[in-house]
């Protein structure tokens, strides 16, 4: 790549986004017993294991129930990371990726295809998650459409930091980093498996610094109504944290950075 990407958006950029979707949507879905089948198994084995050992209640929400919307939510999560940022390691490491950049595809088009891609690769993993939970214990949804505001939100709130980790990274082991000691940390602490009422004071308040907390926290609230911090509160949380990462993907992408020739 010879020069930082457009950042203008014009009609004409709409072939440009929807090949560039396309692409991006069937490197997923030709591998998908990898890229979804097999995180919905590993979120069923974690319901398996833990709603046996764990047989006991949240409040009045049963343990398995209470743990269900966790799974969907982490499972979402960590692929849609995983989705943008093995994408673009992958292209960096090929050299193929000089064939995404030479044609003119604006800064904003480049985003959201990647974007949107990995959010569907997500849901197609929760989705898959939800559907097999569905067999060991029936879920509430009392409110819907806060759970699929947090669901979309979160999902390109993780998207978005993958490319930001996929375009810094210049080796898988980078990558790898961003993935053990960022992803998997951040989503384990974040009241998957417990509720952060349980932990002593110090360690609820370190909870609510963490972004990820508010995602599962608030993606639960939309299935049974209840949840450890207002659902406004963590909207605005995760969507503060989604602009800031998307503006610094975009001004990364303006300038190139680490994806010219």
């Amino acid at each position: 790549m010879t020069n930082p990407l457009p950042d203008s958006f014009s009609a004409s950029s709409l072939i440009g986004f929807r090949t560039l979707l396309h692409k991006e949507i069937l490197r997923f879905w030709k591998v998908r017993f990898q890229t979804v089948a097999a995180p919905v198994l590993n979120a069923v084995l974690f319901l398996l294991i833990f709603s046996h050992v764990l047989d006991r209640k949240i409040g009045e929400i049963p343990y398995t129930a209470f743990l269900v919307p966790g799974l969907i939510m982490m499972s979402l999560l960590q692929n849609a990371f995983a989705n943008s940022s093995s994408s673009l390691i992958q292209s960096k490491i090929s050299g193929n990726i000089i064939f995404i950049l030479l044609p003119p595809i604006s800064c904003r088009v480049f985003y959201a295809s990647y974007v949107l891609a990995a959010l569907f690769r997500g849901l197609f993993v929760a989705v898959g998650v939800w559907l097999v939970s569905l067999f060991f214990v029936d879920l509430p949804m009392a409110h819907p459409i806060w759970a699929l505001a947090f669901a979309l939100l979160g999902g390109a709130l993780l998207a978005t930091f993958g490319m930001i980790a996929g375009i810094w990274s210049d080796k898988f082991d980078q990558l790898a980093a961003f993935q053990n000691f960022l992803i998997m940390p951040l989503t384990m602490l974040s009241g998957v498996f417990y509720s952060i009422h349980s932990l002593p004071p110090l360690w609820q308040k370190i909870s609510h610094a963490n972004p990820f907390f508010f995602m599962i926290d608030g993606f639960r609230y939309g299935f049974f109504g209840q949840s450890d911090t207002s659902p406004w509160l963590g909207l605005s949380v995760v969507g503060f944290c989604f602009l800031a990462l998307a503006a610094l993907t975009l001004v990364m992408l303006s300038r190139g950075y680490k994806l010219r020739g």
